[in-house]
């Protein structure tokens, strides 16, 4: 995983040629290069399907061998999810595959002709030159079960968003036809209020129904968690309810639609975590990590989901960088500018390692202990924010450990730094 840029300079080699492809959604367009920049052959243009993979392949080839040389390397910008199936039919070809970034793309392009245009015919050389120099970078393409485990969560990540939004609606639209309901019922995700949702749930068919026959309903289902008391606080809300009385038969079919789409998303996620649960023992040293207390399943998922096969990693600060939260320094000369995380990074694991640090302050021991030792300590006491984030760079070192070199969850050694920070400042 670990590789300057002296060492991806000295990969592309005198027997290399170098391609640049510009990715689009239907056309490519490549140019080839040697480790020079001299151009081997004209601008080559195929289609994003199997017939233009196989072209490609063949003009590659045919220039490689009439240029004498004996690799290609292929330099790719990773234009959203287009360049997916091309990578892989090039790496099934035995070329290698390396990634720039757009963001270089994008500032280089003027070098040659001082012109910011964006054509075809410019990209795949502005690429091409930037794989020459050594910049670029080798992607991760995860098989087996980490390649489950990716699609799988970022399944789960769209249901979720799916599941936020009509979560969304369907609170709004209590708000607006019976906003007494959330007095009565805390949540309404609970299974006596998804009853009273579905069957009978503007204030005017409550007050029809009866608390009688709202508690009959809930007996079919074996409720036993809400009585009477509770039906008749939810009919006594419903006679003095201030909700919009006009339109209710279409707002009645709004929350039927949208409780249906609850009710699959739902079924879809718990299919989905299903499935999860049951490739996440395949995994080396899980098990253990699942001890943590205050880790959960979707926390450990998600974190191999982003990382991958973590024994690419030769140490746990690479994995830190690949989130994310490595510090940017901003000085100058005599000026020292505040510093601050890069956020370059997957900023997917950034946000699983800062949600899992909220429950982790809140119910591990250690984990609390540090928190509380970094915002009070005397000499350079961190904020809130700060602490967190030092401790979502710990939680990958403790992961890292467990996953890498199959050791235990050993709490003793967690607080080792915090207790010898504490001998040197006595």
């Amino acid at each position: 995983m670990k590789c300057n840029q002296n060492q991806r300079i000295l990969q592309v080699s005198e027997s290399k040629m170098i391609i640049g492809i510009d990715v689009a959604s239907e056309i490519h367009y490549a140019r080839a290069f040697d480790n020079r920049g001299i151009e081997q052959a004209k601008v080559f243009r195929f289609s994003n399907d199997r017939e233009g993979f196989e072209a490609f392949v063949k003009w590659a080839d045919a220039i490689r061998v009439k240029s004498g040389k004996k690799d290609t390397i292929v330099g790719l910008e990773p234009t959203g999810h287009y360049w997916f199936n091309l990578a892989q039919h090039i790496k099934s070809e035995s070329m290698k595959i390396v990634l720039v970034n757009p963001f270089a793309v994008k500032r280089s392009k003027e070098l040659d002709d001082n012109n910011p245009t964006k054509n075809d015919r410019k990209d795949p050389k502005t690429i091409a030159m930037l794989v020459k120099d050594g910049r670029y970078m080798e992607p991760y393409i995860p098989e087996g079960v980490y390649a489950e485990l990716r699609v799988g969560m970022n399944t789960r990540w769209q249901i979720g968003k799916n599941l936020n939004s009509i979560k969304n609606q369907i609170d709004r639209w209590l708000r607006i036809y019976f906003p007494e309901f959330l007095q009565v019922f805390a949540d309404w995700e609970g299974v006596a209020a998804l009853i009273v949702l579905h069957e009978f749930s503007t204030p005017a068919q409550v007050v029809k129904k009866g608390a009688l026959g709202i508690v009959e309903r809930w007996k079919q289902d074996k409720i036993r968690a809400v009585g009477i008391k509770r039906a008749e606080r939810l009919v006594e809300a419903a006679k003095a309810s201030t909700g919009i009385t006009e339109g209710l038969v279409a707002a009645d079919m709004e929350l039927k639609i949208l409780l249906e789409d609850y009710d699959r998303k739902m079924a879809q996620y718990n299919t989905l975590m299903d499935m999860v649960e049951k490739l996440m023992p395949q995994i080396p040293g899980v098990a253990e990590v699942l001890k943590i207390k205050g880790i959960g399943l979707v926390t450990a998922a998600g974190f191999i989901a982003e990382v991958g096969d973590i024994s690419r990693f030769s140490h746990p600060k690479q994995i830190q960088k690949f989130a994310g939260l490595n510090l940017r320094e901003n000085s100058s000369g005599k000026h020292k500018g505040k510093s601050g995380i890069s956020k370059r990074g997957r900023k997917r694991l950034r946000a699983i390692l800062f949600r899992a640090m909220m429950p982790l302050v809140a119910k591990n021991k250690e984990f609390k202990a540090i928190h509380g030792y970094y915002t009070t300590r005397q000499n350079n006491p961190l904020k809130k924010i700060q602490s967190l984030i030092l401790l979502c760079c710990k939680l990958i070192r403790v992961m890292y450990a467990i996953l890498a070199k199959a050791v235990r969850y050993e709490p003793e050694k967690l607080l080792s730094d915090m207790r010898k920070d504490e001998l040197l400042a006595a």
